[in-house]
């Protein structure tokens, strides 16, 4: 009888946190590494909302809650759906979580059976999968076209729907491309799924207030009200107010589907952190003028990013329309050897090599379902990011 449960051998641990760990080990034996890694604004928390989180300790709320939320933060999270989407939610129909990551986990082990498929746009965030095989079910992935900025067609979507079909999982601005549907193009998908019934909707909208050039942000069922009661709408307060290490996640859908996720998180984690909650209420219901100031830093420094890559033999990098990761192919690099003598016969070869030789710390593509590209997340100064390209463009330079 094997020790270990034969589900988690079907999990990968996440690269992302890997090379992160790994950037950190070589920092801390001298080494002068830039990492780009970490989907983390490096933006401090406003102080309105660390204030905040300080007056609920003074005031002593630092005790059990609710299990998915206090009253007050569910009632900004319905505040926030009605004002910036024009979604019509109760208290009832929301759950709060320890980060965006606990609430789709939650509503997968809600929902899944064996022989379940959950539709899965590439390239994906890498827990998506691993957390649809966490639930018992089998990701199914429909390939994000490169020419369309990694998006995928309604042709492509439709194609991969199938009666064993349970969920459509779809991240805008997405992580790792920072492709962005327009409405029409949401539209076009949600089409689609008016022709499936039977198929939910999972949309992870986490980067919904990081989109540049005048873009307007839309979700599923904002641009299909028919599809309300068969979607669950999840965002959160980590990467729009710098608050990652506070982790608190949110969704709204169906009270059903809000009670079933009640339930598993009933007997996991329980509430969320107290203190966290009175600071998301905080950041929510307070002043907002912080965003544009972050969302013009990131766009200066995508912009930085796109351009100094498109300076580099064999990278060919698109200019995404949000979140704050770019995903350059490197399809010109693959066949060729460094000038550290490593064979780039992979994105993953390319990454460590880059690592090795040159002291810069990316996401290589097959972590995100689709190669051969990497993944920068640019969420960090803009002389890091110059210095960053420097050493990429030298790099590639090196190739032969």
């Amino acid at each position: 009888m094997a020790f270990l449960s034969d589900t988690l051998a079907r999990v990968k641990p996440s690269p992302t946190v890997a090379m992160t760990g790994k950037v950190a080990e070589l920092r801390a034996a001298g080494r002068d590494v830039i990492g780009l890694s970490a989907g983390e604004p490096d933006f401090d928390t406003p102080e309105s909302i660390k204030g905040a989180a300080k007056a609920a300790i003074a005031a002593g709320k630092t005790k059990y809650t609710a299990v998915d939320g206090i009253a007050e933060l569910k009632q900004a999270i319905c505040a926030k759906f009605a004002r910036e989407n024009g979604l019509r939610y109760t208290p009832e129909q929301v759950s709060v979580s320890s980060g965006g990551k606990q609430v789709l986990f939650n509503a997968l082990m809600a929902t899944l059976n064996p022989g379940d498929e959950v539709v899965i746009p590439t390239p994906y965030w890498v827990s998506y999968p691993d957390m649809v095989l966490i639930g018992g079910g089998t990701p199914v992935f429909v390939q994000g076209d490169p020419a369309m900025g990694y998006k995928i067609s309604p042709e492509a979507l439709d194609a991969a729907i199938t009666p064993n079909t349970k969920w459509f999982l779809f991240n805008s601005p997405s992580n790792p491309s920072g492709a962005a549907y327009s409405r029409d193009e949401l539209k076009a998908l949600t089409d689609v799924l008016l022709r499936h019934p039977h198929v939910w909707v999972m949309t992870d909208d986490m980067y919904e207030h990081l989109t540049f050039d005048g873009f307007e942000f839309t979700t599923p069922a904002q641009v299909e009200p028919a599809l309300y009661d068969r979607t669950l709408t999840v965002n959160g307060v980590s990467k729009a107010y710098a608050m990652t290490g506070w982790r608190i996640g949110y969704a709204a859908g169906p009270k059903e589907l809000i009670a079933a996720m009640r339930k598993v998180q009933s007997q996991s984690t329980s509430n969320p952190c107290t203190i966290s909650q009175w600071a998301a209420v905080e950041a929510l219901n307070g002043p907002q003028d912080f965003i544009d100031t972050f969302r013009a830093a990131f766009k200066r420094r995508r912009d930085l990013v796109v351009a100094g890559l498109n300076a580099c033999p064999g990278i060919s990098c698109a200019t995404p329309e949000g979140a704050f990761y770019v995903y350059p192919s490197i399809k010109d690099c693959i066949g060729k050897t460094s000038a550290g003598g490593c064979k780039i016969e992979s994105d993953e070869d390319f990454a460590n090599a880059l690592l090795e030789e040159n002291d810069v710390a990316v996401v290589f593509g097959a972590a995100f379902g689709l190669s051969p590209n990497f993944r920068i997340s640019y969420a960090t100064s803009d002389a890091a990011l110059t210095e960053a390209c420097a050493r990429i463009k030298a790099f590639c330079e090196g190739l032969t």
